[in-house]
């Protein structure tokens, strides 16, 4: 093994395929969604080139697009904050050894293999108006008047905020498992140390395994941030056209209600996920950045305790 990758030659042939596939599905598409964002174009008809047009009226559309991008973030900010922790926190209790580990791995990981319209239409049955089951528990508690149910999905100001915790709750497993198998990846000889030294849960928690996930935590991260900027099935099936007055759309719904029917402007639509791109790659960067700049100054730390 060691003697082909010393030769380039051989390096060349087995990455090529990789390479032209990456390029034709990811490099060209992006380059011809650059050139189709500079058109006036329905994708049937006459191409009409308008150079930058479509960007300068989407970047001053404050009815509709920048909300969507607010509401973006916003999922964004939610699953680093809530999502995140939540799963962190679910997988340092269950690797504790607590009994029935590997049921409870599987319950919470359930969630990630189900289908959005599955997911969708579970939520929307709890969300329903009359007869959900939301709406019941409020009522049976008190905190609602049975004559003036709350139409979750149906109002304004409820409408993002109760599909996103769909949306948060069906990857909590995901990320849970990500933090679970690298916690169980490292040597039980270090959580001996810890508890011989009178660390406890929380204490070993903090200053050994949350420290030596970093990397874990680095992916999945970058995971959960790119997957809030590209969120879209669970938005359609339970919003269906980005909710009431658009109050639950995000870039994807917008974009492809934009690009395809009712407005067919593929031109338009295009700008948009140029912009999506951008804004992906840019908090990919920066998630990158943040973390590398975190570990540094936890290597100066503890190299500073060492030395003391």
């Amino acid at each position: 093994m060691e003697r082909v990758m010393r030769n380039k030659t051989a390096v060349f042939v087995f990455l090529l395929p990789s390479f032209v596939l990456f390029t034709l599905i990811i490099i060209v598409p992006v380059f011809m969604s650059l050139y189709y964002s500079t058109l006036d174009w329905d994708g049937i008809g006459k191409q009409t080139f308008i150079g930058f047009k479509n960007y300068t009226e989407m970047l001053t559309d404050t009815s509709a697009f920048l909300p969507s991008v607010l509401h973006t973030l916003i999922f964004a900010v939610a699953s680093i904050c809530i999502q995140l922790p939540f799963a962190m926190l679910l997988s340092l209790v269950l690797a504790a050894k607590v009994k029935g580990e590997r049921f409870f791995v599987t319950i919470y990981f359930i969630p990630v293999v189900l289908s959005a319209v599955v997911i969708g239409q579970l939520w929307m049955r709890i969300y329903y108006p009359r007869g959900g089951l939301l709406n019941l528990i409020l009522i049976s508690i008190g905190l609602m008047d049975k004559t003036q149910p709350i139409a979750w999905l149906g109002n304004t100001k409820t409408a993002l905020g109760a599909v996103m915790v769909p949306i948060l709750w069906q990857y909590v497993g995901y990320h849970m498992l990500l933090y679970y198998s690298g916690i169980k990846s490292i040597s039980p000889d270090i959580f001996e140390a810890a508890k011989i030294d009178g660390a406890g849960f929380w204490q070993t928690s903090r200053f050994v395994t949350i420290p030596l996930l970093k990397p874990i935590i680095q992916v999945s991260l970058t995971f959960s941030v790119v997957g809030a900027m590209k969120v879209f099935d669970l938005i359609k099936v339970m919003l269906n056209d980005g909710g009431p007055a658009g109050s639950g759309d995000v870039i994807t719904t917008l974009l492809v209600r934009r690009m395809f029917y009712p407005s067919n402007r593929y031109g338009y639509g295009s700008a948009m996920a140029i912009v999506l791109i951008i804004l992906c790659v840019t908090l990919y960067l920066a998630v990158g950045i943040i973390m590398r700049d975190r570990g540094e100054k936890t290597n100066k730390k503890l190299i500073r305790r060492k030395s003391s």
